[in-house]
């Protein structure tokens, strides 16, 4: 990705998504140029992240909690949990899927009503309990993305779903939805293994998975897949979570 090949911007600041005392900016890659999806492979070996259609990676002038955060496909091997993870949902089936067809969403019939429970369970009163289609497709689906759904189904009935977005060369956990009555199953733990998988049988050599913050508890789970690598001063670097 060359900034001289696409505006950059930055945001105003907004409230921090993740600590109420803190207001947060981003910069953004030109959401209206017409090549944007040309850089997003690129833009993610940068630091970068989807949300919708926005390319963005946090640059909060007081702060540098967030940092972007990979796993190195070939040398990652789970660990004792998350094999007992994998024992334990043998029972469930995955597939991987484009979220588009020639641009138009799949049926999201079951998706959307998946994704509704889940954020009422988990993020009742934070104004993302009543999602609506539309909400829905703005936050995760992209028209320059190549985006898919990891299906993991109980059944047949789908339990869980991992939004990830494929580049040439990586993958990247844009979102995970599950059942909240299966929570026993640790379903967010076994999209990131079956993503991983997934990367491997394609021949991707890094997993995304967003920003790792220190301490926060929303995070706690990134620090179990490992060998990490960490953005830093323009450079990923080796990191132990």
């Amino acid at each position: 990705m060359s900034t001289e090949s696409i505006r950059l911007f930055r945001t105003t600041e907004h409230q921090c998504g993740y600590y109420a005392d803190r207001r947060s900016q981003n910069l953004v890659l030109d959401p209206e140029a017409p090549d944007l999806g040309q850089f997003h492979g690129g833009a993610l070996a940068q630091g970068f992240r989807r949300a919708g259609s926005v390319i963005y990676r946090p640059n909060c002038v007081h702060c540098r909690a967030c940092v972007p955060c990979r796993i190195t496909v070939a040398d990652f091997q789970p660990n004792r949990s998350q094999r007992r993870a994998l024992a334990r949902n043998s029972d469930l089936s995955h597939q991987m899927r484009p979220a588009l067809i020639h641009g138009v969403p799949r049926g999201l019939d079951e998706h959307l009503e998946l994704y509704q429970r889940y954020l009422a369970a988990r993020h009742s009163g934070g104004g993302m309990d009543d999602p609506t289609l539309e909400d829905f497709e703005r936050f995760l689906l992209c028209p320059f993305s190549s985006t898919n759904f990891l299906e993991i189904r109980l059944g047949g009935k789908l339990i869980a779903n991992a939004v990830t977005d494929l580049s040439r060369t990586a993958a990247s956990a844009v979102y995970t939805y599950y059942a909240p009555e299966q929570a026993q199953r640790s379903l967010g733990i076994l999209a990131v293994l079956q993503q991983l998988a997934y990367c491997r049988q394609l021949g991707l050599a890094h997993l995304y998975l967003g920003y790792w913050i220190d301490a926060h508890p929303k995070m706690d789970y990134k620090r179990h897949f490992q060998p990490a690598e960490h953005y830093v001063d323009g450079c990923w670097t080796s990191a132990t979570l």
